[in-house]
């Protein structure tokens, strides 16, 4: 019998987020990943909503866009690839790295005065040969370099503390800070601190897939549509050539697509419809089965979501299962 101070289980069950992805192996259902998603109608409102999608969550990089145009805001005039790379997650591949030794360079900088902590490239293939070279990890190739390497370029334009951009007190981050929530439409709920050291800005997934929205829907020329039209016209500076966030923007045109740490995902189309979900696990395996079926209620047919959706389980050497959405 069930004590009167004890939860049953029925109601740690009916307070779990609810299953977004299954993993089959063989027939046979080993695992779920649950989480909260929604789905914004092109004027703005809710058409779906799965789990607690207005609970603040940690959009981790997604909110990569929001800090890039706080940056324009700040006044660095950046376009192009660099303002691709400065919202970036990027690979670790050359041409990323090339160019964050540029854009410091061009300011007085070097990589030194990255933040970063040392990493290795992002990109499984680029890390195996980065490692075959003999390198070791440096804040170069941590896949945020190009995000603080427009950070201390905007520090040194303003003539602000480059030692202490990260501090959530700094200017330029209580500036991103007011971006976040104004690009959300809700306060920032909480301030942490990314895997990056960058201080984060906690919003609800309706507030991140709002932001979206408000990056693809924005008067050409402001801040958010310069980031959103950089990001989508150069999209393998703000992932890399084996990156679905690259396929996505590469394929689909005008959509805006940015993935986040601990499984977070935002999109959002050129006539403003728009989703963003997370994984409450952070397992990032179920990223893709749950982006596919949600572009897929969003109408978005075209194969690169079928490639996005795939994720194939294997035994030994042969396919023997998947991670499917199950919503």
């Amino acid at each position: 019998m069930t004590s009167p101070t004890s939860p049953s289980r029925s109601s740690f069950v009916s307070s779990a987020p609810p299953v977004l992805a299954e993993v089959v192996r063989s027939g046979f259902t080993e695992g779920h990943h649950r989480g909260s998603l929604v789905v914004l109608a092109a004027d703005g409102s809710v058409e779906l909503a799965l789990g607690d999608p207005a609970a603040p969550v940690f959009p981790r990089s997604c909110n990569k866009p929001m800090q890039a145009a706080a940056i324009l805001r700040a006044g660095l005039d950046l376009s192009g690839e660099r303002l691709a790379l400065a919202a970036a997650s990027h690979s670790g591949e050359a041409f990323h790295l090339d160019l964050v030794r540029t854009m410091l360079s061009e300011h007085g900088l070097t990589p030194e005065d990255l933040r970063t902590p040392p990493d290795l490239p992002l990109d499984p293939v680029e890390a195996e040969a980065y490692l075959a070279a003999g390198r070791v990890r440096e804040p170069l190739t941590m896949n945020c370099s190009g995000k603080h390497a427009a950070m201390l370029a905007v520090c040194v334009r303003n003539g602000w503390d480059t030692a202490g951009y990260l501090d959530p007190a700094h200017p330029l981050q209580r500036l991103t800070c007011q971006v976040v929530a104004e690009a959300a439409g809700e306060p920032v709920a909480a301030v942490g601190t990314d895997g990056c050291g960058a201080p984060l800005m906690a919003i609800g997934l309706v507030g991140l897939a709002r932001a979206f929205r408000t990056f693809v829907t924005a008067a050409p020329g402001s801040a958010e549509r310069r980031v959103a039209d950089a990001m989508r016209a150069h999209p393998e500076y703000v992932a890399g050539t084996r990156r679905p966030d690259t396929w996505l923007m590469r394929e689909v045109p005008g959509v805006l697509s940015k993935m986040g740490a601990e499984a977070v995902q935002a999109v959002a189309l050129p006539d403003g419809r728009a989703l963003a979900f997370k994984i409450d696990d952070g397992s990032t395996r179920a990223l893709g089965p749950v982006l596919a079926r949600a572009l897929g209620l969003l109408g978005v047919d075209a194969p690169v979501v079928a490639r996005i959706g795939r994720a194939p389980l294997t035994g030994g050497a042969a396919e023997v299962g998947e991670i499917r959405a199950a919503f």
